[in-house]
């Protein structure tokens, strides 16, 4: 799925799911990434603010319909994570490695957990 971080704080990051594939939902649906679904790797090590902030769009995998409020994803794939995320500036961030995005204006980094491009 295809959604849009919302709000993030030190133990998930909020998102609304936009599209499943390719197709786009008339509705938007509410989800969460838990710290422990960001990666499969150093789980414990995991920072909220360093994979996800507010506006970033991520390619993420539904792992359960969640509670009544929220389905839960993982980002703990590969290709999965930010695939769309803007700087400071504005401008659309350029990834630079799997954690790391750059402003091509500014040539300012900032840390994403971001998704491989396949």
């Amino acid at each position: 799925v295809i959604g849009m971080v919302t709000k993030v704080n030190p133990r998930l990051a909020v998102v609304k799911i936009l599209c499943v594939g390719d197709d786009p939902l008339p509705n938007e649906f509410p989800a969460i990434i838990r710290q422990n679904e960001v990666r499969q790797t150093q789980v414990d090590e995991v920072e909220m603010y360093k994979c996800f902030r507010p506006g970033d769009i991520v390619r993420a995998e539904v792992i359960s319909l969640g509670d009544k409020n929220s389905y839960y994803l993982t980002t703990a794939k590969n290709e999965y994570g930010v695939i769309y995320a803007k700087s400071v500036s504005g401008s659309t961030m350029i990834p630079v490695s799997w954690d790391t995005m750059q402003c091509p204006k500014t040539k300012i980094t900032e840390h994403r957990k971001v998704a491989k491009m396949v």
